[in-house]
């Protein structure tokens, strides 16, 4: 797809962008003349672990550091004796675990290869979006739509306790997303936890081509309306949506329904565009960054299509899915139907070492239009729905059973007949 031309006085922010998207940022200076000076000093291990410091320095959203002086921190771990690179990157992993943020983390350079893979919409696993909550549980954010994980029943906010037999407990988020990945064929099995329940599950891996659309179509008393499934934000997402409202105004629908639910985020770029496929005009999210200031990154006016809109959301939709979801229903352009998101309001950048290593760290955090913060909060919903006895899955989803989508129905064809006259 090709994103709407941006006008002139839209430069600066997409040059906040480039800063702070995910795998958008790629400084190629380390610092002044002086830091250049003693850099030359030091061996390559050093100079290794002095760029990944320089890189949280001047890109962490905390310019307290947790409330540590980070310029100490550096000394204290230059001054360790680093024999080779794999001390170095222990020694940067027990750095960045001083800022207690497990977003911000190392990746060596095969986990830095796979992030951008994942990102670009092929990936080979069993499906499952992890985060680390406050007491440092790992947590399932949500499975992937026709994975191994969705089919074994694995649902949003599971505990994963073990991979393989081995706890999880004291690993990084990238170190149990790759025990758990692997070639196609091959298993692997979890222990998890729910609400007191612990139960051990094998999954068969397989390559996971990554498809974030799907539409259906449903006919209501006041006209036909389309139902969008958006179930990750890849570099795939905002082509695929612009493609199915096109398709869906050939049809001349009158309404539509944006199914958020289980969805975990992925490129904040392409929440923005098809947020503006959407909004007319205001701000599509308040960008936040670690000296307070505020930007914000605004509507373009080339909305698609101003038929009325009912989205979706759920204990699994969070980072960009809440970035959308917050952006509808601030700006008045749809009522979302569902239950309270997940609650992540964090930007993480991918920035890249000088051994192809790398580091994604929390550069921005971002609020909804109003101000309102995502983070650990989550957003709720204007009508709130329990998901009810059945599973959310591929096949269940927008089925009979599927409550929150009959409601969702409801209150679109309420708003349809409103807007037409029809007494209800």
């Amino acid at each position: 797809m090709v994103a709407p031309k941006p006008k002139k006085k839209e430069w600066g922010i997409r040059w906040v962008l480039r800063i702070l998207l995910l795998g958008c940022l790629l400084w190629a200076s380390l610092g002044t003349d002086a830091y250049q000076a003693q850099a030359s000093r030091w061996g390559e291990e050093q100079q290794l672990l002095a760029q990944a410091w320089a890189y949280v320095d001047r890109a962490y959203v905390d310019p307290g550091f947790n409330g540590q002086n980070w310029w100490q921190v550096r000394q204290r771990f230059l001054a360790r004796p680093l024999k080779n690179r794999q001390e170095t990157y222990r020694a940067i992993e027990e750095m960045l675990a001083t800022l207690g943020d497990p977003y911000t983390r190392f990746l060596d350079r095969e986990h830095y290869l796979s992030l951008q893979t994942s990102t670009a919409g092929e990936l080979s696993g069993v499906g499952l979006q992890i985060a680390i909550d406050e007491q440092g549980a790992v947590r399932v954010i949500a499975p992937m739509e026709g994975t191994p994980a969705e089919r074994a029943g694995i649902q949003p906010q599971d505990e994963i306790l073990a991979v393989d037999q081995v706890p999880v407990a004291g690993l990084s988020l990238d170190e149990v997303a790759e025990r758990m990945r692997g070639p196609s064929g091959t298993t692997v099995s979890l222990r998890l936890r729910r609400q007191g329940r612990i139960w051990e599950v094998e999954l068969v891996r397989q390559s996971i081509l990554i498809n974030p659309v799907r539409t259906a179509f449903f006919e209501l008393p006041q006209g036909l309306v389309a139902y969008i499934r958006l179930s990750q934000f890849n570099g795939n997402a905002a082509t695929q949506v612009r493609q199915a409202i096109q398709a869906a105004e050939a049809r001349g629908v009158r309404g539509y329904l944006l199914d958020l639910r289980n969805n975990p985020g992925g490129l904040l770029q392409a929440a923005i565009e098809i947020a503006r496929f959407w909004i007319p005009k205001g701000n599509i999210v308040l960008v936040k960054d670690r000296h307070g200031i505020l930007e914000g990154i605004p509507a373009t006016g080339e909305i698609l299509t101003q038929a009325p809109l009912v989205v979706l959301v759920n204990q699994g939709s969070a980072s960009a899915s809440e970035v959308l979801a917050g952006a509808l229903q601030d700006s008045g352009r749809a009522q979302l139907v569902g239950t309270r998101t997940f609650g992540k309001g964090l930007i993480q950048s991918l920035l890249e070492l000088a051994d192809g290593s790398g580091l994604a760290v929390t550069t921005a955090k971002y609020l909804t239009p109003n101000g309102r913060d995502i983070h650990r909060q989550g957003i709720q919903p204007d009508v709130v729905v329990g998901e009810g006895p059945v599973p959310l899955t591929a096949e269940t989803l927008g089925g009979p059973e599927d409550r929150q989508l009959q409601r969702a129905l409801e209150l679109l064809g309420a708003t349809l007949s409103v807007a037409q006259g029809i007494p209800t």
